[in-house]
């Protein structure tokens, strides 16, 4: 399967690179190129972009695509129609402003509504028979993100999402100031069950549980159990939902 756009964006951010990028602690553990983990614990083989009636484009803060921690990447191994643009205050990613006058697409930007004036402020995607709902994400520390917040002009037309999650984060890999403060993949699978996506819902949700796992596994050298129930159930699930149509016949990496 050829690279999907996060993998893209971490490429085209490597090349612009002086010195390698090193994870925080230094490691230098060689990691799968396609799923990111260490050879032991590689996910690759069952991760397959499903067709979503929603689509997903982040914005990423300059070295989030380089980060093993990010979860931006599960977003695009699991909904097909994501977009990722790196983000810089001087400079727009032509591709994004076209992304987002799309007629084809409705976007909205998913952060919190205390942040914008009130009229912008939904609590659901905003339904049309024309339009797909386009969950734009900022993602980033919680500093990286409010200032792409602020400082991205092409999106002051754009409806807020505001988010009222029912439980907190349970996300182990990085810490947040805000305990109310969900993941990038966290907030992506809960965009996606109010698009009434509720399968791919799940599976990213399971997803994220099963990386995060074969992650800290392989931080702490403990073998990876393929009779694992977290392993069952996500392949259960990434097996279960529904097929590609016949004119797409892009196979599973």
């Amino acid at each position: 399967m050829p690279p999907h756009a996060v993998a893209r964006l971490r490429s085209a951010r490597l090349a612009r690179s002086v010195k390698p990028f090193l994870a925080r602690g230094g490691s230098r553990v060689p990691r799968c190129e396609g799923c990111r983990l260490p050879a032991g614990h590689c996910l690759c083989g069952h991760i397959c972009a499903q067709h979503t009636d929603a689509g997903v484009c982040l914005l990423m803060g300059d070295i989030e695509p380089l980060k093993p921690s990010n979860t931006g990447w599960l977003i695009a191994d699991v909904v097909r129609d994501t977009w990722a643009f790196g983000w810089s205050r001087t400079e727009v990613d032509p591709g994004l402003i076209q992304l987002l006058a799309d007629p084809a697409w409705q976007p909205v930007v998913v952060f919190p509504g205390e942040y914008a004036s009130p009229d912008r402020v939904v609590e659901a995607p905003i339904p049309s028979a024309e339009r797909r709902p386009l969950f734009v994400l900022l993602d980033g520390t919680w500093a990286e993100a409010r200032k792409m917040f602020r400082k991205s002009p092409y999106l002051d037309r754009l409806p807020v999402l505001s988010l009222q999650p029912e439980q907190l984060s349970t996300y182990r890999l990085r810490r947040s100031t805000r305990d109310d403060h969900l993941c990038t993949s966290e907030v992506a699978a809960t965009c996606l069950d109010l698009a009434g996506d509720v399968q791919a819902a799940r599976l990213l949700s399971t997803h994220l549980d099963l990386y995060t796992q074969h992650y800290l596994q392989a931080k702490q050298q403990v073998t990876a159990d393929p009779q694992d129930p977290l392993y069952r159930h996500w392949l259960a699930l990434a097996h279960t939902l529904p097929v590609r149509t016949t004119q797409d016949k892009t196979p599973c990496h």
